[in-house]
């Protein structure tokens, strides 16, 4: 049976234009009724029909999101969070793999365009100056989740990388470590690279522990490859190190595999700090301490940005999420 617009509104007890406000996350209802009539149409199975949704509020209910990654765990989590938003606001979801590449960016850009998406989350890479061009043309609303923009204001939701990364580092410190290395991702990566090497290398500044080019490897990229490479990279130019800070859980995934076909026992001989806290980190041998993003969270954050902004038309502020250690067994306290 296909049940309508009518028939939720008076399982609900509500109003048909109550249904349909909330429906378009328009403004004029409690908490409490729109999660019950959310419940009713779960209930029911009622879909509504998109394009006459359209028609009313010039809206297609979809949104667009661009990801340089999709094989990422972090990815997943990420966009568990704006689905989730999304759900609750009625509207589905495009998502878009640019592999890092600027004519495939551009082109998917085009293609959200054509599908009139209400608007578009940009994640985990740098915003350049021919995407903000055609964005601003097109006038399609965008918050960036996991990155941020110096150059056009344009709000973001993501972590304070310098000072999770200054947080890892200090954490080996205060365990008694002082032959600290560190595996990075590109140092020329503006968004996560930079900020988590400086971030570290303040934090063994601050500590008046020597620091010099030996104390760090740079990669091209977070991948658990890059973590098996870097530390044996790390071993051969800092040989006396004794706790690894990984620039991400896949990174440090990777060194955990590496020091096992070393014999290089983890975390007796070496102690590794991973970032992201991923899945992945509570099921690694032994399971990986590490900084914990709130993944899920920020997705459902840049979404809800998003929606708001669609339904007020006001740009929200950026939001940084907080960041903790979670320990775990791959770090060990150094006498």
């Amino acid at each position: 049976m296909s049940y309508t617009i009518k028939d939720v509104a008076k399982k609900a007890n509500v109003s048909i234009a109550t249904v349909s406000r909330i429906l378009n996350a328009q403004s004029g209802y409690s908490e409490k009724t729109k999660i019950r009539v959310l419940q009713v149409i779960e209930e029911l199975g009622y879909q509504p029909n998109a394009i006459a949704r359209g028609l009313i509020n010039k809206r297609t209910h979809t949104i667009g999101v661009l990801f340089p990654k999709l094989s990422s765990s972090l990815v997943t989590d990420l966009l568990d969070g704006i689905e989730k938003a999304a759900g609750i606001s009625g509207s589905s979801v495009i998502v878009c793999h640019t592999e890092y590449n600027g004519e495939k960016t551009l082109k998917y850009l085009q293609l959200l365009s054509e599908k009139r998406v209400d608007g578009i989350i940009f994640a985990s890479e740098v915003l350049r100056e021919e995407y903000y061009q055609f964005l601003k043309k097109s006038n399609i609303p965008i918050i960036l989740l996991s990155t941020e923009s110096p150059s056009f204001s344009i709000p973001h939701v993501k972590v304070n990388d310098f000072h999770a990364a200054y947080s890892a580092a200090s954490y080996l410190i205060e365990k008694g470590h002082k032959n600290i290395g560190m595996i990075s991702g590109n140092k020329e990566d503006m968004i996560a690279g930079k900020p988590r090497i400086e971030g570290f290398q303040k934090a063994l500044a601050d500590a008046h522990i020597p620091l010099s080019e030996e104390n760090v490897v740079y990669k091209k990229g977070f991948s658990f490859p890059d973590g098996v490479e870097g530390l044996k990279e790390l071993l051969k130019q800092f040989p006396s190190v004794t706790a690894l800070f990984a620039a991400s859980d896949e990174i440090a995934i990777g060194a955990l595999s590496a020091a096992y076909h070393l014999g290089i026992k983890v975390p007796d001989e070496l102690s590794i700090i991973g970032y992201d806290n991923l899945n992945i980190a509570s099921m690694s041998i032994p399971p990986l301490t590490t900084v914990s993003q709130p993944l899920k969270e920020m997705g459902e954050t840049a979404a809800g940005m998003l929606f708001k902004l669609l339904e007020t038309g006001k740009a929200p502020n950026s939001i940084l999420m907080p960041h903790q250690i979670i320990e775990r067994f791959s770090v060990k306290e150094r006498i």
